[in-house]
């Protein structure tokens, strides 16, 4: 057994998230840790909304609230939709909590203490019309490197290099487009050029990862340079050091507080745990893997700021010193990054209403028609775009016609013809060759999904699926009637394929799992779902906010990941169909909510 730490991306709390966020971090990490935990492993998984920044806080003042109200406003929307689509968090909670601010303030000094904290002058970007500072997200213009005409202040998403707003060509504000004016300010900024052969040397023992990444990642440190983390703003974690803690317009930067959520989420998920030592385990145990998932958007901060953060805490670079009280933190062991979602052929665009939230998606169709959709179709290895009519096609040919007919055929026709699992008698070679088959899948299934390549693993599935129903077509149970112990053998073996179908599908499929489980006369939780708890922050009684949370520990009923038995004789009702067929119009309507944003 290993200790394993699923580390899921932080959705910005400004607004609901549009199925184009679950499926770069959300859906893909919630099967690789329902699985690990299937496959034995001691998983905690933890993520939170992010909530620190200005776009919240202009968002804030633009509907007339606080940023703390807005965030709480779309910390409640977001937890809610995650949990309603299933993903399995051990704690799901936020960024503004006592105790996130606690160990964000921790790993500052302890960083600004070993030497990799470095105090710098540099130009400030400020609104001509309002005096106000525009962070670096905020100004567009044209990349010095590359000449792409949409890079911002920050980076440039077209080559991935780092960028200073000044060195933009033809800078704009994305808020008005005025030209900035660039005044001097003091900030903060981690020297990275101090972890440039720590990261390489790390990076290069990455060979699993995919290689996209990986190359990516690696092509940074071409041209490394001290990164800000500070910020001109009153909206985020105050800086922890004598004279500038108590200045009320700097703070740290919403991504050096938002990546250290990973380890705070953990901390608190310990607190709670009646254990506050427990996080430990999956963070300085050297034999403990971590698995961070997100958006290729957010590669920069997963494979070179976090752990360039993480070596500074542990005096890991090229300055030297020593570790803080956390100790020496592990390194993450993969960064799997997803690549983007498109929707018929268009990039989200929430302002032109090119955009299906998940709320939305959730309150038409069922949650796991999303999640097969995702699995089979997102953007695991490319770019991948999602249209109505492939959803549909996906869930009616596929879900529907696939497994689901599986479901409801053989359920049916035990409740028709014994009204139990029958027992099985003398089988014969293609009996056998089906459960071969569905038991030989379990490996195959299991070690793709272990690497990350969910579409193929949910390709496997599906094709022993479609073995299982060549199976029933061939064997014909329907006119067996006059010989009861082929029938009883023959509606054995198909229950038997069904439910370990049923488990490998599982991480896929949890909501229907559950359902299955239960069609074939199945007690307890076999598939668990998360649930919503509202608490107190541990350090701050006066707020109190919702956290998604579950218990997904492997008990008499969860399943392991192998065949299970059935058990003759236990009693199977007539089913009720598991998955709904789309509507032949479902496809026109949804186009024409498109068109009308």
């Amino acid at each position: 057994m290993s200790r394993i730490l699923s580390a899921v991306a932080w959705p910005y709390a400004n607004g609901p998230r549009h199925i184009g966020h679950v499926a770069g971090f959300g859906v893909p990490s919630d099967v690789f840790s329902r699985y690990m935990r299937m496959a034995g492993h001691d998983v905690l998984m933890v993520s939170g909304t992010d909530e620190h920044g200005t776009p919240i806080l202009v968002q804030a003042e633009q509907e007339g609230v606080s940023p703390q109200e807005l965030a709480d406003r779309y910390n409640r929307v977001i937890v809610e939709d995650l949990a309603q689509l299933g993903l399995s968090y051990d704690l799901f909670t936020r960024t503004t909590t006592r105790n996130h601010y606690a160990v964000v303030q921790e790993m500052f000094r302890t960083v600004h203490k070993n030497g990799y904290m470095v105090e710098r002058t540099t130009m400030n970007a400020i609104s001509p019309s309002t005096g106000r500072t525009l962070p670096d997200r905020y100004i567009e213009g044209t990349c010095p490197i590359c000449g792409y005409d949409g890079a911002r202040g920050d980076q440039c998403d077209n080559c991935g290099n780092q960028l200073d707003a000044i060195d933009l060509k033809n800078p704009r504000s994305r808020i008005n487009g005025e030209t900035p004016k660039f005044v001097e300010s003091n900030h903060f900024f981690l020297d990275l050029p101090a972890f440039v052969d720590a990261l390489g040397d790390w990076l290069r023992t990455r060979t699993e990862w995919r290689p996209n990444v990986l190359k990516f990642s690696l092509n940074l440190l071409d041209d490394v340079r001290p990164r800000a983390m500070s910020r001109d703003i009153d909206w985020g974690i105050p800086i922890p050091l004598e004279g500038w803690e108590d200045n009320p317009s700097k703070r740290l930067y919403v991504w050096f507080d938002a990546v250290i959520g990973y380890l705070s989420a953990s901390i608190e998920w310990a607190r709670r745990s009646g254990d506050p030592e427990a996080w430990r385990q999956f963070w300085t145990d050297p034999e403990s893997l971590s698995y961070y998932f997100m958006g290729k958007d957010n590669i920069t901060f997963h494979s070179q700021i976090w752990p360039a953060e993480l070596l500074g805490y542990a005096g890991g670079g090229s300055k030297g010193g020593e570790p803080g009280a956390f100790g020496r933190l592990n390194l993450p062991t993969e960064v799997v990054s997803s690549e983007f979602l498109t929707m018929e052929g268009k990039q989200f665009s929430s302002s032109r209403g090119v955009v299906i939230y998940v709320r939305d998606m959730l309150s038409r169709y069922q949650p796991d028609a999303l999640r097969y959709y995702i699995s089979t179709a997102g953007p695991e290895a490319q770019d991948a775009d999602f249209t109505w009519a492939d959803f549909k096609r996906r869930t009616n040919d596929e879900l529907v016609a696939g497994w689901g007919n599986l479901v409801n055929r053989t359920a049916s026709m035990i409740h028709k013809n014994v009204g139990a699992i029958p027992e099985a008698g003398q089988r014969f070679p293609v009996d056998e060759a089906l459960l071969a088959q569905t038991t030989t899948a379990f490996g195959r299934v299991g070690e793709l999904i272990g690497k990350h390549r969910h579409r193929a693993a949910i390709g496997e599935a599906m094709r022993v699926v479609g073995e299982a129903n060549r199976y029933i077509s061939e064997t014909e149970p329907w006119k067996l009637k006059t010989d009861p112990e082929r029938l009883g053998t023959v509606l054995h073996t198909a229950a038997q394929a069904v439910s370990d179908c049923n488990t490998m599908l599982s991480p896929f499929l949890p909501h229907s799992a559950q359902a299955v489980h239960e069609a074939f006369g199945g007690t307890g939780t076999f598939s668990p779902l998360p649930r919503i708890d509202e608490v107190t922050d541990l350090d701050d009684p006066s707020r109190r906010y919702p956290v998604i949370t579950g218990d997904y520990r492997r008990g008499e009923t969860l399943p392991v990941w192998q065949p299970r038995a059935v058990v003759p004789g236990t009693p199977v009702e007539k089913p009720t169909p598991v998955f709904t067929k789309l509507d032949d119009d479902m496809v026109e309507t949804e186009l024409e909510r498109l068109r009308q944003g």
